[in-house]
């Protein structure tokens, strides 16, 4: 929120998976993947191809079933987190 954000939803579960921050800032829709390792390097390295595909089409059902986030260009970002480090948000994964 603090980065200009509006969060529309958390652990959002429909049939291709389970987004765990879904939110806006513009014309971007961005599905937030939320991963914790031992390293951060790990966390931001933990998102596989067929989990990337999973979101995106988690995503596309959630915008399908909402008219005013369909025209919206989703991005898919992962934050990483490490104990006793500073969380880590990386936009545009997997693309």
């Amino acid at each position: 929120m603090l980065k200009g954000y509006r969060i529309l939803g958390f652990r959002l579960k429909n049939r291709a998976g389970e987004i765990d921050i879904l939110a806006r800032r513009g014309r971007v829709l961005a599905v937030v993947e939320v991963k914790r390792r031992a390293t951060l390097g790990a966390a931001l390295s933990a998102l596989t191809p067929r989990q990337t595909a999973r979101l995106v089409a988690a995503a596309q059902q959630v915008a399908h079933g909402r008219k005013a986030l369909q025209s919206l260009d989703i991005r898919l970002d992962i934050v990483a987190l490490a104990p006793g480090r500073f969380p880590r948000h990386r936009r545009g994964v997997g693309s």
